[in-house]
C-alpha cells in the first residue's frame, strides 16, 4: 500500500519583499530555512502561504498567497486567526508550521510554532501598545498548545521553558545558519564600495534594525568617549530605522558626535559582505537577541566582533569575540579604544571569526527543522 506524502502547512507572513526593512532576522531565517528544507526531508509535502515568497524559493514548495493584505499588521493578525485555519484544511495539512511566534486558535491539525526570542514579555516597554499585547498573549497559548516548539537559541529555549512552562523535550533547538556568500570581500571591491559610499579607511559598524533594544544609546555613549582621544574615529549604524528611535538620535546629538556618526539605511543583502569586510571591527551590544544573526554574519566576513554578553549572543560568538557587559559604558569605551588602535588585537580575534562562523549552516537548521515535523507526525 503506497501512503500519501505527509503535509506540511508553512504559514509565513513576516516574508518581506525585497528592500523592506522587515527583511531582517526573521525574514532571513524562514528564507533560507526554506531553501534547504526539500532537501532535509524529501517525503514532505510542503505548501507555503506567504505573500511575499523568495524569488529563488525551490520548486519542491508550493506556493500560497493570501488574497488578504498582510502586509498591514491588522490584517495579518485577522489573516493569521481566520483565513490561515481554513487555508491549512483546504490543503489537507497534516501539521501546521506557524513561523512567527503565534498559531491560530482555530487549528484542524497538529501545530509547530517556532518562537524566536522573548523580548515582548522581558522587555515590554520596546514595544508598541496592541503588536506587544498580541505577541505577549498569542505566544503564551501557542506555545502551550503547540506540539512541538522551534528556538534558534539554547538560551531563546530556556526563555520559553521558564515564561511557558513548555517541557524542554518538546522544545526543538534549530540554530541559525550563514549565507555561504557572506565571506571576506576582494580588497578591490571594498575599496570601490568605501569610494561609492565615501566611507573613510576605518569605521566602526553595527548593523541592524535601529531600536531601543539594541542598545544603541550606550554604543553611541561609548563611542563619543573614544572620540576625544581618537578624533579620526567614525561611527557607522547602518539599519532600517525601527520603532521608537528618536531617543538614538537625541543622543547622537547630545553628545556632539552628529557627523561622525554615519546612518546609511537599509543595508541590501548583497551588499552586507561589503560592508563587513570594509568595517575594523563589528560592534553589538544589544540588550537581548533571540540569536543574532549580525554578529555570525560578521565574523563569517572575518571581521572581529564585539557583543553584549547578553542572552544568546554568547552562544554566537563563542570564544572567537569579545564580550561585555551591555550597561558598562566605560567597559565599551576601553574596548573600543583597543578595537580602533592595536591592529594586532583585531587580526589574531579575526581569524578566530570565521572558524566559529563555520559552526553554523542553514543545511543544519532546515534538518533540525524537519525532524521537529516528524517528531509531530510520529505522536500525532
Amino acid at each position: 500500500m503506497i501512503h500519501p506524502a505527509p503535509r506540511m502547512a508553512i504559514s509565513a507572513p513576516l516574508l518581506a519583499p525585497p528592500g523592506s526593512y522587515r527583511s531582517a532576522g526573521i525574514h532571513t531565517y524562514i528564507q533560507h530555512s526554506l531553501q534547504h528544507l526539500p532537501e532535509a526531508d524529501p517525503a514532505l509535502h510542503l505548501t507555503l502561504f506567504a505573500a511575499h515568497p523568495p524569488a529563488e524559493l525551490p520548486p519542491a514548495i508550493e506556493v500560497q498567497r493570501p488574497r488578504w493584505n498582510t502586509d498591514r499588521p491588522a490584517l495579518r493578525i485577522l489573516w493569521e486567526q481566520v483565513a490561515l485555519p481554513a487555508a491549512a484544511r483546504r490543503a489537507q495539512a497534516d501539521v501546521l508550521h506557524a513561523t512567527a511566534f503565534v498559531a491560530p486558535l482555530a487549528r484542524s491539525c497538529p501545530t509547530v510554532v517556532t518562537i524566536y526570542d522573548v523580548s515582548f514579555a522581558l522587555f515590554p516597554q520596546f514595544f508598541r501598545g496592541f503588536n506587544q499585547t498580541y505577541l505577549r498573549v498569542g505566544t503564551r497559548w501557542s506555545a502551550r498548545h503547540a506540539q512541538r516548539i522551534i528556538t534558534i537559541s539554547d538560551c531563546a529555549r530556556r526563555d520559553v521553558h521558564r515564561l511557558y512552562g513548555v517541557p524542554l523535550d518538546r522544545i526543538t533547538l534549530a540554530y541559525p545558519g550563514v549565507d555561504e556568500t557572506l565571506k571576506r570581500a576582494d580588497p578591490h571591491r571594498v575599496q570601490e564600495f568605501r569610494r561609492l559610499k565615501n566611507l573613510p579607511d576605518k569605521f566602526l559598524l553595527c548593523l541592524g534594525t535601529l531600536e531601543p533594544r539594541k542598545n544603541l544609546s550606550l554604543l553611541v555613549r561609548a563611542f563619543a568617549q573614544l572620540k576625544r582621544e581618537c578624533v579620526d574615529a567614525v561611527l557607522v549604524l547602518a539599519g532600517g530605522i525601527g520603532w521608537l528611535a528618536d531617543e538614538l538620535l537625541a543622543t547622537i546629538e547630545a553628545c556632539g558626535v552628529k557627523d561622525s556618526v554615519l546612518l546609511p539605511g537599509y543595508v541590501a543583502a548583497e551588499e552586507k559582505a561589503l560592508w563587513y569586510t570594509a568595517a575594523t571591527a563589528f560592534v553589538f551590544p544589544s540588550l537581548y537577541e533571540g540569536f543574532g544573526m549580525p554578529p555570525l554574519e560578521a565574523m563569517a566576513c572575518g571581521t572581529l566582533v564585539v557583543t553584549s554578553n547578553a542572552a544568546s549572543l554568547p552562544e554566537v560568538v563563542g570564544e572567537a569575540g569579545l564580550m561585555l557587559a551591555p550597561d558598562d559604558v566605560q567597559g565599551w569605551a576601553a574596548a573600543l579604544k583597543r578595537l580602533w588602535t592595536d591592529a594586532a588585537y583585531r587580526a589574531e580575534l579575526a581569524d578566530r571569526s570565521v572558524r566559529q562562523a563555520q559552526r553554523f549552516t542553514w543545511q543544519a537548521t532546515s534538518c533540525q527543522i524537519a525532524q521537529a515535523y516528524r517528531d509531530v507526525l510520529a505522536h500525532h
